[in-house]
């Protein structure tokens, strides 16, 4: 059985895309290098691998938390993260008016926001529109 930073790893590849993690770990120094390894090992090798709820679900709830946070840095890079994982436009819209009633609206605005223009941008570099 593989360890979890291997698991870990290879979902994160699978979620996030391979040109996202390659630049994440081109990036990675001395100083931030175990902070990577526990976010590969935790949240990609233990809560990502967990086969307890499908990825699709596992995204939405990762959006909405992300929103009801205020987490808005890692909002781009999970919209991205739904063409992999079969969150369409409408459940992540789903997810972030549940940020609406239970986190606030001026959250949700932000995601939705954010969302729209990374759709867009997704749109831009495919060729294909998300939201159509």
């Amino acid at each position: 059985m593989p360890d979890r930073y291997t698991t870990g790893m290879a979902i994160r590849r699978e979620v996030l895309g391979d040109a996202h993690v390659d630049h994440a770990e081109a990036a990675k120094t001395a100083f931030d290098a175990p902070f990577q390894e526990m976010i590969t090992e935790g949240a990609w090798g233990t809560l990502w691998a967990s086969d307890a709820i499908p990825r699709r679900e596992r995204s939405m709830l990762t959006l909405a938390l992300l929103a009801a946070t205020g987490s808005f840095d890692e909002i781009p890079m999970h919209i991205r993260a739904t063409a992999r994982t079969g969150a369409s436009p409408r459940d992540v819209m789903e997810a972030f008016r549940h940020v609406a009633v239970y986190a606030g609206v001026p959250k949700a605005n932000t995601a939705i926001r954010m969302a729209r223009e990374t759709y867009a941008a997704m749109a831009q570099e495919t060729g294909e529109d998300p939201l159509q």
